[in-house]
Formats: C-alpha cells, sequence, structure tokens
C-alpha cells in the first residue's frame, strides 16, 4: 500500500531528506544522446541555477546535490524555525520572486487596506506563504515545473517531462545523512562521468572544493558545515568539511571496483564519532537507492518512526 506524502514528509521525525527526481522521455535531462547525436549538456546548468535559486528563496537548505543525465539527487534540511522567523515583510519579498502578488497584497503593501477583514485576508495569505516557504512538496514542483517547461519548448514538445513526483527518503540520524550526501557527491564518479569528486561538474561539493580552493566561505545557497556537536552550535550539517571531505575520498575508492587507487588506511574521524564501521557504512550507501525504502537510520530511530506513525511495519533501511 502506498504511504501518504503527509507520513513521508515529517517534520516531527527528521527535518533531513534525499530527493530524486527522473525524466520521463527517451530524450536526455542532461548529457549528448548517442542516438541523435543530440547535445543537452546545457540544461545541467539550467537545473542547478535553479536549485540555487529556490535555495535561497524558500527555508529549506541544499545539503547535496547532483546533476546526472536522465535524473538528479538532493539532500535536503528542511528550516521551519528559519520560516517561523521571517517577518510577513520577507514573507512576501521571497514569495513574490517567483510570483505575482494579488492585488489585495499589493494594497497590503502600500497600507491602503481599508478594512480589518481585508487585513485579516492578507495576514490569513502571508501565513499560508510562510508554511509553503518551507514545504519540500512546494520547492520540488517549482524546481521540475520550470526546468519542464524550458525544456518542452527547447524540444517543441508538450506532455509529462518527468517521472511522476519526486521520490523521498527521511533520513532519520546523522550516519543516514551522512550516507546520503556520501552517495550523491559520488554519483558522477561511480556513473564515469567523472574520475575524482573535484572533477565532477554540478555537484554540491565540487562547488563547495572550489570555494575552498579560493579560501572563500561556504556558498550561501549550500548548507555550511559547522562541526561537532557543541553549546551554542550554529545552525548547519553536524560534521566539519575537512572530515567529509576525507571521507568521500575514502569512500570514492572503495566503491570504483574499477578505478585504480590506493586505500588510504586513516580512517574519518567523522566514523568514530558515529560509531560505524567503514563496512557499515559502505552497505548503507551502496543500498541507499536500490532498496526503495522510504525511511533510513538506525533500529531505535526505525522503531520510533513506526511507533509515531502507529504502524505493524515499515519500509527501511536499517544502520
Amino acid at each position: 500500500m502506498t504511504t501518504p506524502r503527509s507520513q513521508q514528509i515529517d517534520l516531527a521525525v527528521t527535518p533531513y531528506y534525499h530527493c530524486v527526481s527522473r525524466c520521463v522521455r527517451r530524450s536526455f535531462l542532461c548529457g549528448e544522446d548517442a542516438v541523435s547525436g543530440r547535445s543537452y549538456e546545457h540544461r545541467r546548468d539550467w537545473l542547478e541555477q535553479r536549485i540555487l535559486k529556490l535555495a535561497n528563496i524558500y527555508c529549506i537548505d541544499i545539503c547535496a546535490y547532483a546533476v546526472m543525465t536522465n535524473h538528479y539527487h538532493l539532500v535536503l534540511h528542511i528550516n521551519r524555525p528559519k520560516a517561523q522567523s521571517l517577518t510577513d515583510q520577507q514573507v512576501i519579498e521571497r514569495w513574490q520572486q517567483e510570483h505575482r502578488l494579488p492585488l489585495l497584497l499589493q494594497r497590503y503593501i502600500k497600507r491602503q487596506c481599508t478594512c480589518t477583514a481585508e487585513f485579516k485576508r492578507c495576514q490569513h495569505i502571508i501565513q499560508q506563504w510562510r508554511e509553503r516557504l518551507c514545504s519540500l512538496s512546494w520547492m520540488m514542483k517549482e524546481l521540475n515545473f520550470e526546468i519542464a517547461v524550458q525544456a518542452n519548448r527547447e524540444d517543441g514538445c508538450t506532455g509529462h517531462f518527468w517521472e511522476g513526483r519526486f521520490k523521498s527518503q527521511a533520513l532519520l540520524d546523522e550516519a543516514a545523512l551522512l550516507a546520503a550526501m556520501t552517495y550523491v557527491d559520488l554519483n558522477p564518479v561511480r556513473a564515469k562521468m567523472a574520475k575524482t569528486p573535484e572533477t565532477s561538474e554540478y555537484t554540491s561539493l565540487k562547488k563547495r572544493l572550489d570555494a575552498l580552493e579560493k579560501n572563500q566561505p561556504t556558498p550561501h545557497n549550500l548548507y555550511p558545515f559547522t562541526g561537532y556537536e557543541h553549546q551554542e552550535q550554529p545552525d548547519g550539517i553536524p560534521f566539519r568539511l575537512t572530515d567529509y571531505i576525507g571521507w568521500v575520498d575514502f569512500a570514492g575508492r572503495q566503491i570504483r571496483a574499477d578505478k585504480r587507487g590506493w586505500i588510504d588506511e586513516r580512517q574519518p574521524t567523522i566514523l568514530t564519532r558515529l560509531s560505524l564501521s567503514q563496512s557499515e557504512i559502505l552497505k548503507i550507501i551502496a543500498n541507499l537507492e536500490r532498496r526503495r525504502c522510504l525511511w533510513i537510520g538506525s533500529t531505535a530511530r526505525l522503531t520510533s518512526a513506526k511507533q509515531f506513525f502507529n504502524k505493524t511495519r515499515i519500509d527501511g533501511l536499517r544502520i
């Protein structure tokens, strides 16, 4: 039985999710069609720019992304506290970047509301927008719709461009978050689109490494790494960037059976903190998409999610 979206995405369980959308037609989302010889590589830039633009509008943080030939991956953090902290004016400013404001809200901005009923109606609409700014479904819909319109216009056709709605997996703990981010950032390497993570174009890790090489801070469109948990920890991914980079390099050498190279014997600090063995985390990464599960986490977290949704069993990948 299909699990409703409301149970697949619930912030009371976790704010972290791995999402995938695939192209439905034989025509490529990106890359080059070997049959026609036509290149669609420019569409990868469309998608990356669209992802980063929406990250500035929505209160949904981008932990990792990778744009492939016929699909893309996202690891997202839904930041409801950020949405709740926005002023009404900030909500309006964010929403109108992608939408035309109704006349009533235009009057509200100019302080031209003539009665209490109009004012209350405006407040109701603003609250709806505030909820949508931290809605994963809304963000994914607007991401996919814009790309579909552009691709259909370029291909001179109509109809569905994406294979149904996006697929999502709830990441219940830090180990699941680490596995999903590693899986996404290594996708081009595993698909032989790039030899190393630092040469993998249109990925979040490439963008982070480029900024690091230029001694620049984390790109503002991406969720920053904040290190280990401590008191008054700033908002961000609970790993150190240097540890994550070392782990991705190590994991890439393990899962690429056809790639020549040596295995670094040093174990990243992050594994010690999560109390995971190398073989366990590698197994999670290998099965992340092969197993079409909706929840990923430890036995305790999966049991907690099962009890939360009052289910006798759930389709989960156990760490």
